[in-house]
């Protein structure tokens, strides 16, 4: 190393942890919430036809499958959701749903009154891959705004519940890629 060399401005180096956030997870990176490790196994994409589009990431851990996703308006809103079984919200949704096009305004599960706040329709594009699924979905929350209820209707008949809550991008931790 020469004299002038000492006095030359080293280049910044790019940070790499600089791009482990929630919102640029990635297939195969690994993140901590609720106490265990999740992978993130897809990163799929709900284009809704006014334009919107949301991102939903599949975390799989050693013994289940959850959903984190990600609808950008004038803030990030964050969600976290696990499939139930379609008939738990009680007998009679899907003929009412196919009878009169929507589910009621109000469903009951485990306890807790859910009421509808929007439904919306648009394309699912499994890793964010064309042509994408058509789909409608109709979204319900609690009194207090926490807990979620989504019903999903992927064609005539075939029906998809999931619930699950709000959640803050802090609650998440360790995210790191693949090694």
């Amino acid at each position: 190393m020469g004299f002038k060399d000492l006095f030359k401005k080293a280049k910044p180096q790019p940070d790499p942890l600089k791009e482990m956030t929630l919102s640029n997870l990635k297939v195969g990176y690994f993140l901590d919430y609720d106490l265990k490790t999740w992978e993130v196994t897809a990163n799929n994409v709900y284009d809704f036809s006014e334009g919107d589009m949301t991102r939903e990431w599949q975390l799989k851990s050693s013994d289940e499958t959850v959903y984190l996703e990600l609808e950008s308006d004038d803030e990030d809103y964050w969600s976290f959701s696990r499939k139930i079984p379609f008939g738990s919200l009680g007998s009679g949704l899907k003929e009412h749903i196919q009878q009169h096009g929507d589910p009621p305004d109000e469903i009951e599960f485990k306890g807790v009154a859910y009421y509808l706040e929007e439904t919306a329709g648009g394309r699912f594009l499994k890793d964010g891959q064309e042509p994408g699924r058509e789909f409608l979905r109709w979204s319900f929350t609690d009194e207090s705004g926490k807990k979620l209820l989504d019903i999903e209707q992927w064609g005539e008949n075939e029906f998809e519940a999931s619930a699950g809550e709000a959640v803050e991008e802090y609650q998440f931790t360790d995210i790191l890629p693949r090694s």
